[in-house]
Order: C-alpha cells, then structure tokens, then sequence
C-alpha cells in the first residue's frame, strides 16, 4: 500500500506591496548611510567650509567694507553658505555619481525593480537633508564667533526659502549631468575642481565681487554661483549693504530668473546625457 502525503497549501504573501514612497524613502536610508561612511565626503562636505570660514574671517574678519560697517567676515558667511550649496549638489554629487558608475552600483540600480525616479528623488533628498545641516552649521559658527545677526523678519527667511530651493535645484541638476560627463571618476577631481574654484574666486565667495575686475564680474554673472550668493547676502547683510553691491540693489528678480534658467538647462543636460553604465560598457 502506497502512503500518499498531502501537499501543504501555500502560505499566501501578506507583505504589503512597496510603494514608491517606501521605495525612495528606504533608497534615501541608503544614500545617507553611504554618505556618512564616506570619510572624504564628510570632510569636503563640513570640514572645508568651516577650516575656511575660520580661516578667512581670522585673517581678514575684522576689515571692514568701506563705506558700510559690514566686516569681511560677515561678508564672507553667506558666499561660504552659497558655495556649500554648489559643493554640495554639484561638485560632490558629481563625482559621486561618477564614482557609482564606476564600480557598476548605477547599472545594478537600474537593473533593480527601483524606479529610476526614486533614485533620483532619494539622491535630490540626500544633498537637500545635508546642505541644510551644513548651512545650520555655518550659520551657528557665524554667529557665535562673528557676530553675524540673523534675520528677524519673515521676508527674509522667504528669501532665504527660495534662493536656496532654486539654487540647490540648479546645483544638483547640473551635478547630475556633469556625473555624466565625466568618463570615469579619476576624472572628476582633475575637472570639476578647477571648474569650482573659478567660480569661487569670480563670483564673491573668496574675494568681494565688486573688487574684482568688471570683467571678471560679467563673466561670474553667467553663473548661478554669483546670484545665488547675492541672493544669501541679501538675507544676512544689513539692508543699506545693497547699495554696496555692483548694481546697488540686491537684483531679486534676475537672481530667480537666472537660478531659474540653470535649473532648466541643468534638467535638459542631466534627461539627455545621464548614463547608468561606464562609457567603456557596451
């Protein structure tokens, strides 16, 4: 006699099916914890703008910008909180990207069921959430050690709002098209950092941009690196400091509308060059 056994009946799958939602958000869990097991991206990120606002506002902080009583140091705090945001979403993201592709994390990403825009949204998150705690940073060493004063009405903090939404916009769309230009990682600190610097040192981070030659300030303003620390100088600096500026206003208006252009044209470059895979991958 042939036992016969009956076969169990299949326990039915009671997981919730992932959402987009839950995807990016455990995608972001991802980004930020590779972020700060990253040692040289915790550095660049933090330490550099700090060493160098402690730097400049020792030697130069306590000169004072004729005809205003506005010191460097104070002048200095909003053009490193500019370039925090281009470092950031531009020079980090990109080499970082680059980086990923490199070691082939970009093309098993893609190979994955994760929506490509849940990596983008995750990526976007990450250098939002960290931007924020690097401006909170430099903002509190400006303060306690330079007497910066913060704004206190909420038209400011408005401004604040959008010069850093739109500016970091611009920032990690261009980040983004530039990971794609870059043909391998190696690559990316031998370009993007010369790229960086020019722009630092034109756009009135390093040096006061009306000192600069006019030259030198027409080729900054093509940029988004000059509006967008205009646009922080005009949150932290006394009011009357407009007058100082090249055109003796805080120029609101062309700083959304140039931001606006970058993250327009950052957008276009970053949908039609972005690649999941190295160049050499066919």
């Amino acid at each position: 006699m042939t036992a016969t056994t009956a076969s169990s009946p299949r326990t039915p799958d009671t997981r919730p099916t992932p959402t987009w939602m839950s995807m990016t958000h455990n995608r972001f869990v991802v980004e930020v914890k590779e972020f700060v097991r990253s040692r040289e991206q915790m550095i660049f990120i933090f330490a550099f703008p700090m060493l160098f606002l402690l730097l400049f506002g020792s030697v130069f902080g306590g000169q004072v910008l004729e005809p205003t009583d506005v010191t460097f140091a104070q002048y200095f705090l909003p053009g490193m909180i500019a370039t925090g945001i281009a470092n950031t979403g531009f020079q980090s993201l990109a080499m970082s990207i680059a980086i990923d592709r490199d070691e082939d994390v970009l093309k098993r990403i893609y190979a994955s069921p994760l929506p490509t825009t849940s990596f983008f949204a995750a990526r976007i998150a990450q250098v939002l959430v960290v931007s924020i705690i690097q401006i909170a940073v430099l903002i509190a060493l400006g303060v306690a050690i330079y007497d910066v004063a913060l704004p206190t009405d909420a038209g400011r903090w408005w401004t604040f709002t959008w010069v850093f939404l739109l500016g970091t916009a611009a920032s990690t769309t261009l980040g983004f098209a530039m990971s794609s230009l870059l043909r391998n990682a190696k690559a990316g600190s031998a370009i993007v950092t010369p790229i960086v610097l020019v722009l630092q040192f034109t756009s009135g981070v390093f040096l006061v941009y009306t000192q600069l030659p006019v030259f030198l300030q027409r080729f900054a303003e093509i940029f988004p690196l000059k509006w967008l620390a205009q646009g922080m100088r005009s949150v932290f600096l006394p009011e009357d400091f407009a007058m100082a500026e090249a055109r003796g206003s805080w120029e609101h208006p062309a700083t959304a509308i140039v931001l606006t252009l970058w993250v327009i044209v950052g957008l276009f470059l970053a949908i039609r060059t972005f690649r999941w895979m190295r160049h050499d991958d066919h």
